[in-house]
């Protein structure tokens, strides 16, 4: 089946099949509207699948793209039937994610490329960031490797108070500061710590506030600039974290967020209640930054490393 079943076997598929279970019965339920009755391909066929794709979240632009790679292969076989056309839907869907410009094959058991591996996760609140983190630590640590939580989202008591809990349940240290502290200060103590004691990978939570784009981009060039006084290539990555039951407003925060710094690679949540996981398509093709992680429950279990093949694998599986 793909990558999936082999890093995390059959009970990890149940989950990303059962969190997209909502985006599956809505998406399924406009494409077979767009195509009911219709025994070949034709042109109005075409305009419904244009229909539900962009009725699914898929965004206009990405849906454009899907229909135009469509049309070509259809102009082929002039008596391609639908069912075909739910094969070549299915393949032009994975492609838009394969044209991420990194090879997503990666698991929390993973060997990393830099010891301790810093990571910064940015995005706005309430898209469920801190909660990220928490089953981010869990799941590295699950995997054996040592963690720590620097919390410097210090202008909103409940971000430091929230990322302490997760600390705790977790069973991972936390440096932390007193509300209104100096960000960059936070994450310099962070990373100075996690050197002296060889930890294996930094979670830095960062300001959750989407104000005016210098003000984002300032703030987080700081942290940046102080991490790299203790570690001259760190952060090794920029996780950005989207709540996938917005829809189209994740695609705007992704603007934000992407002008504002060097996103490296994104984390998608709350695809369990929502009908909108097309917006994963949307965000893939639009900024080529690889989705890396999907939030599918609210299990510390529940955050799965992304693989394309079986997003539409289970997008696509009727028997669910």
């Amino acid at each position: 089946m793909g990558i999936f079943n082999k890093l995390f076997g059959k009970k990890e598929k149940e989950s990303l099949e059962q969190g997209l279970e909502k985006t599956r019965q809505g998406f399924f339920s406009k494409i077979t509207k767009a195509i009911a009755g219709k025994s070949t391909v034709d042109d109005e066929v075409l305009d419904n699948l244009e229909e539900a794709l962009v009725g699914a979240d898929v965004g206009v632009e990405t849906t454009v793209k899907i229909i135009d790679k469509i049309e070509k292969r259809v102009a082929k076989d002039k008596y391609l039937n639908t069912s075909g056309l739910n094969k070549i839907l299915q393949e032009e869907i994975e492609n838009i994610l394969v044209e991420a410009p990194e090879d997503n094959s990666y698991s929390f058991q993973s060997g990393l490329p830099s010891k301790p591996y810093v990571i910064l996760v940015v995005g706005v609140n309430g898209v469920g960031k801190t909660t990220t983190i928490g089953k981010l630590a869990y799941n590295f640590k699950k995997a054996g490797k040592s963690v720590l939580l620097g919390a410097a989202d210090t202008f909103r008591a409940a971000a430091v108070d929230q990322l302490t809990i997760w600390s705790e349940r977790v069973g991972v240290p936390i440096v932390k500061q007193s509300m209104g502290s100096d960000p960059a200060a936070v994450a310099f103590d962070t990373v100075q710590s996690a050197v002296s004691k060889q930890t294996d990978v930094v979670l830095i939570d960062t300001a959750g506030r989407l104000h005016n784009k210098a003000h984002l981009m300032d703030e987080l060039g700081k942290i940046k600039r102080v991490i790299r006084k203790v570690i001259p290539n760190a952060p090794h990555e920029v996780l950005l974290v989207l709540d996938g039951s917005t829809g189209q407003n994740a695609v705007e925060q992704a603007k934000h967020f992407t002008a504002a710094t060097e996103v490296s690679a994104l984390a998608i949540t709350k695809l369990d209640g929502t009908a909108k996981g097309g917006v994963v398509l949307a965000i893939a093709d639009q900024f080529r930054i690889p989705v890396k992680f999907i939030g599918v429950g609210e299990k510390m279990e529940d955050l799965l490393v992304f693989d394309k093949h079986e997003f539409v694998d289970s997008l696509f599986s009727l028997d669910s």
